[in-house]
């Protein structure tokens, strides 16, 4: 069995993301593929090694401001792929 982390799904700004709180994408079954994010009204740079890390997991990680990645998300669903949204109100 495997142990779930603790998942705190407390992010107000990208300034909150981090490779713990993305655990619950991690989790997921189905494992995604991709994991949009959208990070409020403008594109926000994240540490590289947090998605780095996201990569190691076999999750490719993809920043936009929030309502391309909305788009996005829409796209990559409707062409059947597995993908998971987070996303942060503009």
């Amino acid at each position: 069995p495997r142990s779930a982390p603790s998942v705190s799904p407390q992010v107000g700004s990208y300034r909150d993301i981090s490779f713990e709180s993305l655990s619950l994408f991690r989790l997921l079954e189905p494992q995604i593929e991709i994991l949009v994010l959208g990070t409020g009204d403008r594109v926000e740079r994240l540490h590289p090694a947090m998605l780095k890390q996201m990569r190691e997991c076999g999750i490719a990680v993809e920043v936009q401001d929030t309502p391309n990645a909305c788009a996005t998300f829409n796209f990559l669903t409707s062409e059947k792929r597995v993908a998971a949204a987070g996303l942060i109100p503009p």
